[in-house]
């Protein structure tokens, strides 16, 4: 069960929820959980990240994700068919799947869908059928879809790895601060739901 004193948020995501390249203590889930025990809504992050991994790896990785009660789910998948130019249709049924089979599997759950955003080069209207997936399915399915991940990071030689995809130990904190701020009023709405409970 989720524990009684923390709020339980399960971070599912590729390399970039893993923290590829940097050491586990500065993945941003583990930056959220050390931010958030300084506050009164602290939680007990579980970091779900698989490098690789597309949308449609997730999908079949979700439910195995899931086996524990967890109090909120981070859903970060997409930027890996982006690299891959994978169709933006694909991606959207992949991250509808995904959203269901959390509300089917643990109904409690709340959701926070990240935002993702293709390279530039793959076009205009590649770009904008990309990140139309997301809203898409956040209106439709009713969960809370927050701004892009790598907001203020993405094209920053500075705050990335030589690689220019994966956030440096200067940039993962940027990231942190990006999650937290969409994630902190879900955790507050499951702290107060507790206290009604």
């Amino acid at each position: 069960m989720p524990s009684k004193d923390k709020v339980t948020v399960l971070f599912f995501g590729t390399s970039l929820t893993a923290g590829y390249g940097l050491d586990p203590s500065i993945a941003f889930p583990n930056l959220i959980q050390h931010k958030s025990d300084s506050t009164s809504t602290p939680i007990i992050a579980i970091n779900a990240g698989l490098s690789g991994e597309t949308s449609a790896g997730a999908l079949r990785r979700i439910d195995w994700a899931l086996k524990k009660p967890v109090d909120i789910v981070v859903i970060e998948t997409g930027g890996n068919d982006a690299l891959r130019a994978l169709d933006p249709d694909s991606l959207e049924s992949n991250v509808r799947g995904i959203v269901k089979r959390v509300k089917g599997l643990q109904p409690q759950a709340k959701i926070l869908l990240v935002q993702m955003e293709s390279p530039p080069n793959l076009g205009a209207r590649y770009n904008a059928r990309f990140r139309d997936a997301y809203s898409h399915v956040a209106a439709s399915e009713n969960v809370t879809l927050m701004p892009f991940l790598l907001d203020k990071v993405a094209g920053h030689a500075e705050l990335n790895q030589n690689d220019g995809v994966h956030p440096n130990e200067r940039g993962e904190p940027i990231v942190a601060s990006n999650v937290w701020k969409a994630l902190e009023p879900i955790v507050r709405e499951v702290y107060l739901s507790r206290s009604k409970g």
